[in-house]
């Protein structure tokens, strides 16, 4: 259980954010809470506020543990009432003595089942990052004009994120299939922001109204990569999260720093599809050399090799599941 909690601290884009964890006695709720504490870097020891009520811990973002099991229902909606303002990660045992109508803003709903003995398994329901229609990405990539490579290439990669994080779940990781999905169906949605014409597939042309689209989405996102102008475009549209999972996914000199589970998982995927063929992370890069270094390799695509090898281990160090 510890693990999955600190597996969690590794997948927060919202705060401040609730978190309910329901649970018979001796589910793991509060080894859970621990493991949550450590991925965050808390130092002190947690151990269970069940006499306290409450206990407040500092980290890379404030921590507020509550455990609701000695109150009644009407002193359980009392307390945490009380504690609505809090700016930081609410973390409530016992979720099953409030109503859920108390609990504002975002929150993730914990279901700790013990269906046979040593055995836990978690059923989590995320309330924290909105969602779009797949209506809504196709019409995106219609007014940008997306040439429809660049489109089979974001479904694959999308697809690809979205089986690499179940591969994660089995194995007591925490992750985000759909937002993984739909992070990569749209994580080069403006590719053509710093396309190169001589790094097209064969056969593939622009036309001169799609040079006359593009130029005015660059003038819109001047001096800017095609990654941080996605970002800057959902973030406009309120989608943060998928901006901030989207945002690294890229080769960059000096490389971004990936602090989450989901930016690390589209940043690989993306090094293993060529258009929308799953390939070996050799295979791609040695397309990488033809398509933008005319063949030769360079000290930057030896470090970014090597940036997503180490990914690939820290990710899967038993292996890549496919």
């Amino acid at each position: 259980m510890k693990i999955c909690g600190a597996s969690l601290a590794e997948s927060l884009y919202d705060f401040p954010i609730t978190i309910l964890l329901f649970g018979e006695l001796g589910a793991g709720k509060t080894t859970f809470i621990q493991g949550l504490a450590e991925g965050l870097g808390v130092q002190e020891s947690l151990t269970s506020p069940t006499y306290a009520l409450e206990q407040r811990y500092r980290g890379k973002t404030s921590l507020l543990h509550i455990d609701l099991y000695r109150l009644s229902k009407e002193e359980a909606q009392k307390l945490i009432g009380s504690t609505c303002d809090f700016d930081g990660i609410r973390c409530i045992e016992w979720g099953e003595r409030i109503e859920m109508e108390v609990i504002e803003g975002s929150s993730i709903v914990i279901k700790i089942d013990e269906p046979k003995k040593d055995a836990r398994e978690l059923t989590i329901t995320f309330n924290d990052i909105p969602f779009l229609s797949r209506d809504q990405i196709e019409s995106w990539r219609a007014e940008v004009m997306l040439p429809q490579h660049i489109c089979l290439h974001c479904d694959r990669v999308g697809a690809v994120a979205e089986q690499m994080a179940h591969a994660l779940i089995e194995k007591g990781r925490i992750t985000r299939p759909l937002a993984l999905r739909q992070s990569g169906e749209l994580h080069d949605l403006l590719r053509f922001m710093d396309f190169r014409s001589d790094a097209s597939p064969p056969g593939i042309e622009e036309s001169p109204q799609e040079r006359c689209c593009w130029k005015r989405w660059k003038e819109r996102y001047p001096d800017m990569q095609h990654e941080a102008a996605c970002a800057a475009f959902l973030r406009e549209k309120g989608f943060d999260a998928l901006a901030t999972i989207i945002e690294p996914h890229g080769l960059l000199s000096p490389s971004p720093p990936r602090h989450t589970t989901e930016q690390k998982i589209l940043f690989y995927a993306d090094k293993r599809v060529i258009v929308d063929r799953v390939v070996s992370l050799e295979e791609r890069f040695e397309d990488f050399k033809k398509r933008y270094g005319r063949g030769k390799e360079t000290p930057r695509h030896a470090e970014w090799f090597k940036e997503a090898r180490a990914t690939e281990k820290e990710l899967f160090p038993e292996g890549v599941p496919f």
